[in-house]
């Protein structure tokens, strides 16, 4: 990247570039991502098209950055002693609210994927990826303890069996993912999957 261009990149400032992954999320809640538009968002951010382009380079990256941007980056970095707390400290990182709308959101963007290969590429990318890195680091930790089999086969499914929590609640039973909910679910489906007694 020149000189020129790093310098280019360098006006937003954090305090910015969180405002607008903000209008980006909200716009994504109004009117899905199909609907959403750049122009929208350069209207609604007070910014223009042209930078909006240069710093993020299309509507797939600028959203799947915001919703990075609003997403706690530490799973690796949990480390309770046990895997039992790890997996419900995970789940405390946001509060009900924001579990509640991060579902929501979610639930869209995953629709979308469907016929946006390149939202599915930077989802993968920019969130699959990065979760899947935290959770073999959290797991990693759970076998070097002994509290997991290495060859446990739910061990290839421990992403899978989180997320199927979390993005089912909704569609079963018509309530949003909570706290309570997924800390129950953790202790009744994940733990004994994985050959682990919830004390």
């Amino acid at each position: 990247m020149t000189e020129a261009a790093t310098a280019r990149r360098s006006r937003i400032t954090p305090e910015r570039e969180a405002e607008l992954y903000a209008a980006v999320l909200g716009l994504l809640r109004e009117v899905g991502y199909d609907a959403l538009t750049m122009d929208a968002v350069a209207a609604r951010t007070r910014s223009s098209k042209a930078t909006l382009y240069r710093q993020w380079g299309g509507k797939a990256e600028l959203v799947v950055k915001a919703i990075r941007h609003g997403k706690p980056d530490r799973i690796g970095e949990i480390d309770t002693g046990t895997l039992r707390g790890d997996l419900h400290a995970l789940v405390r990182l946001e509060d009900d609210c924001t579990i509640e709308q991060n579902s929501a959101l979610m639930r869209g963007v995953a629709m979308a994927m469907h016929n946006n290969p390149d939202l599915r590429e930077a989802f993968r990318a920019q969130l699959v990826e990065p979760e899947i890195s935290g959770f073999h680091q959290v797991i990693r930790r759970a076998i070097d303890r002994g509290e997991v089999r290495p060859d446990c086969p739910a061990l290839d499914f421990l992403l899978h069996m989180m997320v199927g929590g979390f993005a089912t609640r909704a569609l079963l039973d018509d309530q949003p993912p909570t706290r309570a909910f997924l800390t129950s679910y953790i202790d009744a489906v994940v733990l004994p999957a994985l050959g682990v007694t919830p004390a």
